[in-house]
């Protein structure tokens, strides 16, 4: 028995041996890209009349500041006089109050300069608050200051403008008690040597 199942199996190798092997079917042929052309031949453009027009926000109404670091009691930043230019730059001033010799003084270096301030290059508006700052700060250290304002040849008109409105601010700025051209070593015509009031010395609103 064990020879017959030995030759059934010797005549079962050759059949399995001639089997053909076994391809895998091929791939079925990708769809056909549609025609956009033809799917939306109906479709045609809205008319002018039955578009929607979006419009831009309109901005907000309120006035957008650069932030600051730095802020100042509303007494310091008070609008000061001059904003139009003023015919004629004083060459000196003084209150009426003050002694008459008091230019004569402050051209020789009677005070002694404690601070100063360069304005050169700057807007009106940003000059004249870093003055009335500067001012301010000023009456603490010392009674006499330079502001170098610039000789003004340089600006676009070709007269000068910081010039004559800084003289004018001085004038009636309230802690201003007099101020005269500086010598020419110093900036001649294009800075001032200012005389301060001491702190708590008020000016009558009459000088002012």
């Amino acid at each position: 028995m064990a020879q017959s199942l030995k030759d059934k199996l010797a005549g079962l190798k050759p059949a399995l041996v001639a089997l053909p092997p076994q391809v895998a079917p091929p791939n079925p042929p990708p769809p056909p890209e549609p025609n956009f052309a033809a799917l939306h031949a109906d479709v045609r453009p809205l008319k002018m009349a039955n578009r929607v027009t979006h419009l831009p926000s309109p901005p907000p109404h309120w006035p957008r500041h650069r932030p600051t670091t730095e802020t100042h009691p509303a007494t310091v930043l008070t609008p000061m006089v001059g904003w139009f230019e003023p015919a004629d730059a004083l060459h000196d001033f003084a209150r009426p109050s003050m002694p008459r010799h008091t230019l004569k003084r402050l051209r020789q270096g009677y005070w002694p300069s404690m601070a100063s301030l360069d304005l050169h290059g700057l807007t009106r508006f940003d000059a004249q608050q870093r003055l009335a700052v500067f001012l301010h700060h000023a009456r603490a250290v010392g009674q006499c200051v330079r502001v170098i304002h610039g000789k003004g040849m340089g600006s676009q008109s070709g007269q000068p403008v910081l010039k004559h409105m800084v003289r004018t601010w001085l004038r009636h700025h309230p802690y201003v008690l007099a101020f005269c051209e500086a010598s020419d070593a110093q900036g001649g015509s294009g800075a001032l040597w200012v005389l301060l009031s001491r702190a708590g010395q008020q000016v009558s609103e009459e000088e002012a």
